[in-house]
This record gives structure tokens, sequence and C-alpha cells, in this order.
């Protein structure tokens, strides 16, 4: 029952070239870079990953886009992420573009065993209809797009099927986690975290604090330490390097007569 792994390197040391991988995260928060620093040092290639984004300011995922190690990405989003626009342009890497609340469903469904499900999202678009650009062929034109999708009226709306997911690894973040794999996450790294947990065959949660099994409240667990294989517990300055994807300052108020602000 004790899931504690003494590093990321060893946590990740089985996952091989071609594998396909959840990973949690959005923008900058609660991204499992030391799980991704470990996975980029083993050198492994042409992943499959799943994750809202690709990595922003070359941290995250990104530093594995760099060095070319993923070949096809599920996400919803590009964002101001240059080199994966270049890569995906270029024909370098496949790309399953889908609506956001649709990836978050996908992951759960998979998790929970659920095979299909239908949603409204997407119905009317290329997302059911087909036609989307998973991979160009770097010379403008498209080397494979995306199938149609089945769409079915429910009380008179259409809706389109949609798969769940499930992936040979999963890589999150979490605040606090026991020797079971039980994790709470903190506020906004919340998001994306549970769902690719679910999903992932092999999911390795990288922790901020380790508690003895126990100190949770049950009330307060996020994920069941089940949906988890590994734990790694983060170093002091792992766990307080947490970057801000956008700063924004409020200039202070020029003092008044009296010397009041």
């Amino acid at each position: 029952m004790d899931k504690v792994v003494a590093s990321a390197a060893r946590a990740v040391a089985d996952v091989p070239d071609g594998a396909s991988l959840a990973v949690g995260g959005f923008g900058l928060s609660g991204v499992p870079d030391t799980l991704i620093a470990a996975l980029h040092a083993r050198g492994t290639r042409d992943l499959r990953v799943v994750s809202n984004n690709c990595g922003a300011q070359e941290s995250g995922l990104a530093t594995l886009l760099a060095a070319g190690r993923i070949s096809r990405v599920t996400g919803s989003y590009i964002g101001a992420n240059k080199e994966f626009g270049r890569q995906y342009l270029a024909g370098e890497l496949e790309l399953e573009l889908i609506p956001q609340g649709t990836l978050a469903e996908r992951l759960r469904a998979g998790g929970a065993g659920i095979p299909a499900f239908y949603t409204p999202a997407g119905v009317g678009t290329l997302v059911a209809d087909g036609g989307m650009p998973w991979r160009y062929d770097g010379r403008g034109g498209v080397a494979v797009a995306s199938p149609a999708k089945e769409v079915r009226d429910f009380d008179g709306v259409p809706h389109v099927l949609e798969h769940g997911i499930r992936t040979d690894f999963a890589l999150v973040r979490a605040a606090r986690g026991d020797r079971h794999g039980n994790l709470v996450f903190s506020k906004a790294a919340r998001n994306f975290n549970p769902l690719a947990a679910m999903a992932g065959r092999i999911t390795v949660a990288e922790v901020e604090e380790l508690v003895e099994p126990g100190a949770i409240d049950p009330d307060q667990v996020h994920l069941p330490g089940v949906f988890v294989r590994r734990v790694v517990l983060l170093t002091p300055a792992q766990a307080a390097a947490k970057r801000i994807e956008r700063r924004t300052v409020t200039p202070r108020p020029t003092p008044d007569e009296d010397g009041r602000r």
C-alpha cells in the first residue's frame, strides 16, 4: 500500500517510447514539472500526450515539445505556444483539437469506465462533421483529417458521440498526498489533474507535502488513492517553484497634498 517512490526518475523509468500520457495542469497552474523534467532527462520519445495545453513559457510539456519528443497531442488550447503552432503547421506533430469541456469529460469518462457519451458541444462544426486538420503535410495541405462522428437527437437536440480517453500513464501534481496515494489539490491547480489521474492506467503524482495515511480527512480527499500507482515527494525548492504566466500590477496611487494615498 505504500506507493512512495524515491525519485521522479525512478517513477517514470518504465515509460516507453510511443506511450500515451495524460498530463494535468492548466497554463502554469498544477503542472507536474518535476516528473516531466525526469521524462525529458530519460530521453523518452514519440509520446502521445493528452493535456489541456502543451506547456507555456518553455516549461512543462513545452520542454518535451521543443526536444521533438511529442508526436501527437489531444488538447483544447494552443495559446501563445509558438513552437507548438510551428510544429503543427509544419506537419511535425498531429493535433486533435477538441472543446475543453469535452476533453475534461472524455478523461473522466475513461477513468470511470464509460466508453462513450453524447454531448451537444461541437454539433454543426468540424468537431462533429469531420475534416479538421489533424496533421499537415508541411506544404500547406492536410495529410490527416478528423473523421465524421455519429450525431443523434435527444429530446429534439442533436448530440455528437465522443469516446472516453484511457492512457498508458498519467502525470499529475498535488498539494498534499499520503502514502496510499490519496491526493488533495490546491485551488486552481485542481483543474485537469484529477481527470488526468483517473484516465491513466499507471498514474504518478508529485506532491508538495507527504503525510501519513489517516492525516487527510476523507471528506477532503479530491482524488482517492485507487487511481494512483506512485507518489513522489518534491523537495522544498521544487514545491516552491510556481511561476506566474502573466503578471499584472496596478500602479500605486499618487499621494495627495496631505501625504495620504
